[in-house]
């Protein structure tokens, strides 16, 4: 009785503690023994918020730090004259020589007789407003080699935008000159004029050969390397506004060979002239190309930029092939400019110190 006694007590038992741990609608028969499940497994140091709140997403793996770009080389600027920087002063020049042109076209003699001789002989108010106007302008000129090698006038602006403004106001001098002169050229007044003229025509000389280095916006000169990269850019670019093939617009623009460590200084200058010409012809030739190919692909305007662009493409090429023969040219360009242009400034000089000694001026 005992032993039945106390095995009833511990099934019980058992039975109690398994309705604890499984309180579900089924209970499992007596005798059967149970394993309390097993709690899910938590993350160390993590809090659990309850099984109604769903699981943060895995975080996304940070992206590598962005490795900062090589400098992009910068195409060569553009650095021809702006002619619109000369147009107004010219057209002014060009009013009062048509205007004048009576009294110009006199003698000497039949000058003094004109109505107009007070205004528009050299030391007249017209006449010598305009020399005034002139040497202003032909002292302004040499501020631009001193912006080239003193820094911190950077502030100014860029070299290539100066090298505008000098070359314009080179084109204005000699025509200011010559109407503060009444267009008649003796003595020292020729002399001087004379070799304004020489530096105002080795300046456009000068600019042409400037112009055929391949530089950066800032008017640094660009490498051999640089310049090659920015071709590729260039033809990337055609590349895709038009449909072509690189390989073929490449060989469309590639430039004629040339030894240009062989050629003398003459022959370089008409070897750039040839490059030019022949860099407009190819130009054509690709809007040709592009015609035939997608004759309806691009209008006026973006064919008329792809042109530009191939342009700007061959003459990189060219300007890297004739590089060592352009520094030459430009070397010795710089050893002539240099006498001449100081000569016209002494000239110029000691005729405006003979006018204000004699006292020859409107103002006295």
């Amino acid at each position: 009785m005992q032993e039945a006694h106390g095995t009833d007590a511990r099934s019980a038992g058992e039975a109690a503690r398994a309705a604890r741990v499984d309180p579900g609608p089924s209970h499992p028969p007596p005798g059967a023994r149970t394993v309390p499940p097993r709690a899910p497994h938590r993350e160390v140091g993590r809090i659990d918020h309850g099984p109604s709140r769903p699981a943060p997403p895995p975080a996304r793996p940070l992206a590598p730090a962005a490795v900062p770009a090589a400098p992009r080389a910068a195409a060569a600027p553009k650095t021809a004259a702006n002619p619109r920087l000369a147009y107004l002063p010219v057209a002014v020049l060009l009013a009062i020589s048509l205007l004048g042109s009576p009294y110009y076209l006199l003698s000497q003699a039949g000058r003094v007789r004109h109505p107009w001789h007070a205004a528009l002989r050299p030391s007249g108010t017209v006449g010598q407003s305009i020399g005034i106007f002139a040497f202003a302008l032909f002292l302004f000129l040499w501020l631009y080699p001193l912006r080239k090698r003193v820094r911190w006038l950077a502030f100014t602006g860029s070299v290539p935008r100066w090298l505008d403004v000098h070359v314009a106001a080179g084109i204005v001098v000699p025509l200011a000159g010559a109407v503060h002169a009444g267009w008649r050229f003796r003595g020292l007044i020729g002399l001087g004029y004379a070799a304004m003229l020489v530096v105002a025509l080795s300046g456009v000389i000068g600019r042409y050969i400037y112009v055929r280095i391949p530089r950066r916006r800032d008017g640094l000169e660009l490498s051999r390397e640089e310049a090659a990269g920015r071709r590729r850019e260039l033809i990337a670019e055609i590349a895709a506004a038009t449909g072509l093939d690189p390989q073929r617009i490449e060989t469309m623009l590639a430039p004629a060979a040339a030894d240009a460590a062989r050629l003398g200084l003459a022959a370089a200058v008409a070897q750039m002239v040839r490059d030019d010409v022949a860099r407009r012809r190819a130009a054509r030739r690709l809007a040709a190309e592009i015609r035939s190919a997608r004759p309806h692909a691009l209008d006026g305007r973006a064919l008329r930029r792809v042109q530009a662009l191939a342009r700007r493409e061959m003459a990189l090429a060219q300007q890297a092939r004739m590089l060592d023969a352009t520094h030459r040219l430009f070397r010795f360009w710089h050893a002539a400019h240099q006498p001449v242009a100081i000569s016209a400034l002494v000239a110029v000089a000691v005729h405006v110190a003979v006018v204000v000694a004699v006292g020859a001026t409107w103002f006295r």
